[in-house]
């Protein structure tokens, strides 16, 4: 089904490629594209300068096994703050996934090659390629050994040590642990632990697990949580299931409303139109029929595409921990973007526009830039808001 989808959407008369990072999804497309194609097929990659966030090397690697003409490219702090300016344009509203970055950036970089660019997006999704699909379920089983009285108590007494105490703790047996079991920002981890041990059913654990704002809302003046599409399609669709929930979830809401947004926003922000043969329809429905062992095996994610994938590259070559498409944000945001986010979080800005409560806003800022605690997605969400306010009402105020 797979090779028959990107049969189609390899029809052009236009020049076609596809983007390459590296992971599973990418190169069994690419992969697939290679094996029916005479030509070599033109295949892009992006990478940070940064080691620990860079997955370029993994690409380029995977390219010359399967003999793809390929390109890559290297952003830089310089290089995002270039495309920051125009991601209220871009994206046509406030869009809280920095990963819009590279990717608009991967595919202007395609468009000088190509007019269309086919995408591994939707095998996390349809295959339970995420790692959180794991160590979910199993902190969900735990906490439900426990009456909801019992894990308030717990929770409670958890919140009550900062996460700072909670690090320090931490270090003084995180050398002695194996090296699987060490865990950065641990005290950050405990206490999104300690916010998703009330959750009522599987949906709401699942959306406390992903949300960067849990709880009461103390952020936006005036406002109260709303009932999005997706969720009240899991509302309706309810599955005492966990791995159904949890990927049902995703695919009527992370997928179309970040991950699919990102991808067509910021290749036509260039005029290249992205293909993305996961989401055939039959793929799809298969995705649906197929049991969950062929998704998810001895701990190992997306089994199914392994095994596809194993066929055209060696395995050690893509059994690695799934890195995801991130951009040393932490890092930037307390060096070369500080500047450009104080402006925008300026308290006197902030109290003009009187939306967001700017003793919340600073109080994070404070704690992220001294490293006492890793807010950089939260803070990022909020900077793209004030991008996109100050980009459309340029001298609004409350």
């Amino acid at each position: 089904l797979i090779k028959n989808s990107i049969s189609r959407q390899m029809l052009a008369d236009v020049p076609v490629g596809a983007f390459l990072s590296g992971g599973i999804d990418s190169s069994a497309i690419v992969s697939l594209m290679q094996q029916q194609s005479s030509n070599a097929i033109k295949t892009f990659s992006v990478g940070f300068s940064e080691q620990e966030f860079d997955e370029a090397k993994y690409a380029k690697n995977i390219a010359n096994l399967l003999g793809t003409e390929h390109t890559e490219i290297f952003v830089t702090a310089k290089d995002a703050q270039s495309v920051i300016p125009d991601l209220p344009n871009i994206f046509d509203e406030p869009f809280g996934d920095a990963s819009g970055i590279p990717t608009y950036l991967v595919s202007k970089l395609a468009r000088g090659k190509v007019t269309v660019a086919l995408s591994g997006d939707g095998g996390d999704e349809l295959f339970s390629g995420y790692s959180r699909y794991i160590w979910g379920e199993k902190i969900w089983n735990e906490i439900q050994r426990f009456p909801p009285s019992f894990r308030k108590v717990i929770g409670k007494s958890i919140t009550s040590l900062s996460p700072a105490l909670i690090d320090k703790s931490y270090e003084l047996i995180r050398l002695a642990l194996p090296q699987r079991y060490r865990v950065n920002a641990f005290g950050d981890k405990i206490h999104k632990f300690a916010e998703i041990v009330n959750s009522e059913d599987v949906e709401h654990f699942y959306r406390n697990l992903i949300s960067q704002h849990r709880g009461k809302n103390e952020l936006v003046f005036g406002t109260s949580p709303q009932m999005t599409w997706a969720q009240s399609q899991c509302d309706m669709n309810h599955s005492e299931n966990f791995l159904d929930s949890v990927m049902f979830q995703d695919q009527v809401g992370y997928l179309p409303d970040d991950i699919l947004t990102k991808v067509d926003r910021a290749a036509m922000a260039v005029s290249l139109e992205t293909r993305i043969p996961f989401l055939d329809h039959d793929i799809v429905e298969l995705s649906w029929q197929i049991p969950q062992n062929f998704k998810i095996r001895d701990g190992h994610t997306k089994w199914v595409l392994r095994q596809i994938l194993n066929k055209y590259v060696p395995a050690e070559c893509f059994n690695r921990p799934k890195q995801g498409f991130t951009l040393p944000l932490e890092i930037w945001l307390r060096g070369p973007l500080r500047d450009w986010s104080e402006q925008l979080l300026d308290p006197k800005l902030i109290e003009e526009q009187g939306f967001l409560n700017v003793k919340v806003v600073r109080q994070k800022w404070d704690e992220h830039l001294s490293g006492r605690r890793n807010w950089h997605q939260w803070i990022w969400n909020v900077l793209m808001w004030q991008a996109w306010l100050g980009k459309n009402f340029r001298g609004l105020s409350h």
